[in-house]
């Protein structure tokens, strides 16, 4: 979803773990053997966020809830970029990099309204401050508030996700037998399943034009054929 907003993401090809290895930077392992290499990595990741802006695909979600469409984000990202398009109601599977957290306890978070996190800053509790963010072999806090929100929808959109991440994987399947699914992906052909209605379109072009089919019929439905 953030790709065209310039933010590297994680797997693709040239993507952040071909140059930095998965247990080094984004393991709890990694960050008790080096805790400084965690730091740097994230705020280099951090920086790259708060220098990019939302793109034509956050800001047609932002703007379907505007036009009173009732819109949940569920997001694998850890930028802000939903909330700076305008949208209210996001839900961070994975963390958000611009907050830092206790390393003692995890719903014990911090704003980082610009700079990073050095070694010695520490949490109300004393214990060092750590991205919050989720990290490979950690439990996804907000897996249930995800559930929950697939569960009751009259319709799931899933935007630029090679459907392999799980659990968040797993939430296609969650939805209503009765709710569309509709995946855009460049790669959506490859990467529809049964029941999902595949549009093999970027984000910055496949959102922006379902938000006008919805908007043009005003209400939620499966787009026709070259829509």
């Amino acid at each position: 979803m953030s790709a065209e907003s310039g933010i590297q993401t994680f797997r693709a090809a040239d993507g952040l773990w071909a140059d930095h290895p998965i247990e080094a930077v984004a393991t709890p392992e990694g960050w008790a053997r080096d805790p400084e290499r965690v730091l740097r990595f994230y705020d280099a990741r951090r920086e790259q966020v708060r220098s990019a802006r939302p793109n034509a695909g956050h800001q047609a979600l932002a703007e379907l809830e505007a036009d009173g469409f009732a819109v949940s984000i569920i997001t694998q990202n850890i930028d802000d970029l939903h909330e700076r398009a305008g949208s209210r109601h996001v839900v961070h599977l994975h963390g958000e990099v611009l907050k830092a957290r206790s390393s003692l306890k995890a719903d014990l978070r911090y704003p980082l309204p610009q700079g990073g996190i050095e070694l010695g800053d520490l949490c109300d509790l004393g214990s060092q401050l750590r991205p919050d963010v989720v990290w490979f072999g950690e439990a996804v806090p907000r897996f249930g508030d995800a559930l929950a929100l697939v569960a009751e929808a009259d319709l799931l959109l899933v935007v630029g996700t090679s459907l392999a991440v799980m659990p968040a994987a797993s939430l296609v399947d969650e939805a209503s037998l009765e709710a569309p699914r509709v995946l855009v992906d460049p790669q959506a052909e490859e990467l529809t399943t049964t029941g999902v209605h595949g549009l093999a379109l970027s984000a910055g072009e496949g959102v922006p034009r379902l938000v006008e089919h919805w908007r043009r019929q005003q209400r939620l439905e499966l787009p026709h054929e070259g829509f």
